[in-house]
């Protein structure tokens, strides 16, 4: 396992899994900021479920010690088995990396980072959303 989980995958490879997979779940790990101001994956054209759990605080960057519990009460709540596909994303891929070895190691077998995250890298400019990551992958989302 690189990394510490699954692997990295990406936006494209989360699409089709989170479609095709029986028990497949996204799990957001941005702060509540980010959810509301740039955006979120829209899985309304598949049949899985889409979890918002802030992976660090905002301001401060202090990791949510909560995150283990957090996430196992609401994948238990939904009947996900710990053998379900879970793929993490954040907005470029650092700390859904962290979130998916944290919880490999709370035995979590299939846990992937969405390489890339919803905004990909910065292009010349310095603007994110147009190199790598799922929107730059044409993938659903929507804005508040």
């Amino acid at each position: 396992m690189a990394g510490g989980y699954r692997g990295d995958v990406t936006p494209q490879e989360t699409w089709r899994a989170l479609a095709d997979e029986p028990g497949a779940a996204l799990v957001d790990v941005r702060t509540m900021a980010e959810w509301s101001y740039v955006g979120l994956p829209d899985l309304s054209d598949v049949d899985a479920p889409l979890y918002r759990i802030e992976w660090q605080s905002f301001p401060g960057g202090e990791v949510n010690a909560a995150f283990v519990e957090m996430l196992s009460g609401a994948l238990a709540k939904s009947g996900s088995d710990q053998d379900a596909p879970i793929y993490f994303i954040c907005r470029s891929g650092a700390r859904s990396a962290a979130a998916a070895a944290v919880m490999t190691a709370a035995g979590y077998s299939r846990c992937y980072n969405v390489a890339g995250g919803f905004e990909g890298d910065r292009d010349e400019e310095g603007h994110r959303g147009t190199i790598g990551g799922w929107k730059a992958a044409g993938l659903p989302w929507v804005q508040s």
